[in-house]
C-alpha cells in the first residue's frame, strides 16, 4: 500500500523533475518511469551498494522486471574512500556490458556516495542519459539526491571532480530508514539542522521542540515525513533559484567549508559526512558571532540542538597551516579567496568573503 504521496516540483529551465516522497514507495518505480515516457523495454543500470541491496535490491529489481523494464545491477563499495575515478570506471563497464543507449538510465539506489558516483557516471556515458536517484539515507534524502551536483573526490579534495546532471526524478521512500545505522541517521540530520539555520526558521524550532532526534526509532512517522519534506522543499527551492551554483545556492554550503577540512584531513571514513558538516555548523557559527554577525543566544541554540541530535561539535586537533591549505583548495574559492557561509539569525546567512586567517585560527581555537 503506497501511503501519503507528496510531490515537491523541481522547476528548472531545461530539465525539470519531481521529488517523489511516500511510505513504501519503492513500488512506485514503475509506475513513476512511465509518467517520465520511459518505454517498456528499457535497460536500467541499477548502482547499490551491499548493505542497501541486502534489504531492498530483489524487491527494486522486481518491481523494474514487472513493469516490463530490463534491469541489471552493478554492487559497488560505497564508502567516501571509493568516491573515486576507479569507481566511475567500474559504473561505465557495467554500463557497457549492459549495453546501454542514449534512451537507457541508471538508478542510484543508495546513500550520497552511490547517488553522487551514478550521477556521475550518467553524466558521461554517451555523453550523458538519464539519472534517477532512489536515496536511502537521511542525508541523501534532504541534500545529496536533490539538485544534480554530481562527482568523486581528488586527493587534493572532496568533490573537485564532478559535473551538474539533474535527475529526471527522486524518488524517497521512508521506510528504507528502518535499515539505516544509527551513526548514519544522526550524521544526516546535520543537513536538516543545516536547512533549519539557513533558511527555514520554522523548521529549526520544530526541531528544537521535539525529543530524543538522535533516535529514528522515538520519531513519529508524520513527524519524520514533515522534516523530510520541509528540508527536501527548501534544497529544491535554492536549486530552482539558482541552478549552478552561481550565486545564492552557496547558502547550501552552510558549515561544509570547514567541514571538507575535516573529511580531507582526518582521512575519509573518521568522521562521516554529516559529522564533519556538524562541526563545521558550529565553526561558522563562532566565526560569525566573533565577526558579530550573530548573537550569542542564537549561536549557543545551534549548538544545543547540533549536541541534541548526537553530532560532535568540537574541531579536531589539525595543524594550522594544513587547515589553510586545505581551505585554499576548496572548490569554492573565488579570486584566490574563501568564501564563508555564516549564519546571520536563524533562518537567515549571509556569503563572507572578509574573513582572514586569523579570524579563523581565532574561532577554530574556541571550538576545541
Amino acid at each position: 500500500m503506497i501511503d501519503n504521496i507528496r510531490r515537491i516540483p523541481v522547476t528548472l529551465k531545461d530539465k525539470s523533475y519531481e521529488v517523489v516522497i511516500a511510505v513504501n514507495g519503492l513500488h512506485l518505480i514503475g509506475e513513476e518511469l512511465f509518467k517520465l515516457g520511459v518505454q517498456q523495454g528499457s535497460k536500467v543500470l541499477v548502482v547499490s551498494n551491499p548493505d542497501v541491496y541486502q534489504h531492498y535490491g530483489d524487491i527494486f529489481l522486481r518491481e523494474l522486471k514487472k513493469s516490463g523494464f530490463e534491469p541489471s545491477l552493478l554492487v559497488i563499495e560505497a564508502g567516501e574512500d571509493k568516491k573515486n575515478i576507479q569507481t566511475i570506471n567500474q559504473i561505465h563497464d557495467a554500463a557497457y556490458k549492459s549495453r546501454l543507449e542514449r534512451g537507457s538510465l541508471m538508478i542510484a539506489l543508495g546513500g550520497g556516495v552511490v547517488g553522487d558516483m551514478t550521477g556521475f557516471a550518467a553524466s558521461t556515458w554517451l555523453r550523458g542519459i538519464s539519472v534517477v536517484q532512489v536515496p536511502t539515507t537521511l542525508l541523501a534524502m534532504v541534500d545529496a539526491a536533490i539538485g544534480g551536483k554530481t562527482g568523486v573526490n581528488h586527493i587534493g579534495g572532496k568533490n573537485l571532480i564532478g559535473t551538474f546532471h539533474q535527475p529526471k526524478l527522486v524518488l524517497i521512500d521512508p521506510l528504507t530508514l528502518n535499515t539505516l545505522p544509527p551513526r548514519e541517521f544522526k550524521a544526516g540530520m546535520a543537513e536538516v539542522i543545516k536547512y533549519g539555520v539557513i533558511c527555514d526558521a520554522r523548521l529549526f524550532e520544530i526541531l528544537e521542540n521535539t525529543n530524543k532526534l538522535s533516535d529514528f526509532a522515538q520519531l513519529e512517522p508524520d513527524f519524520l515525513q514533515d522534516i523530510l519534506y520541509r528540508s527536501a522543499l527548501s534544497k529544491a527551492k535554492v536549486v530552482v533559484s539558482d541552478e549552478r551554483e552561481g550565486g545564492v545556492r552557496a547558502i547550501l554550503n552552510y558549515g561544509h567549508t570547514f567541514g571538507h577540512v575535516i573529511e580531507n584531513l582526518c582521512g575519509y571514513g573518521t568522521y562521516l559526512h554529516g559529522e564533519a558538516v556538524a562541526i563545521g555548523m558550529v565553526a561558522a557559527g563562532q566565526l560569525s558571532l566573533d565577526k558579530a554577525k550573530w548573537s550569542k543566544e542564537e549561536n549557543e541554540r545551534q549548538k544545543l540542538l547540533i549536541t541534541k541530535c548526537g553530532l560532535p561539535i568540537k574541531w579536531p586537533a589539525l595543524d594550522f597551516k594544513d587547515v589553510i591549505n586545505a581551505l585554499r583548495s576548496d572548490k569554492k574559492v573565488k579570486d584566490s579567496t574563501v568564501r564563508f557561509v555564516i549564519p546571520t539569525e536563524i533562518g537567515s546567512v549571509q556569503i563572507n568573503d572578509q574573513i582572514s586567517n586569523l579570524d579563523i585560527e581565532n574561532c577554530l581555537s574556541k571550538v576545541t
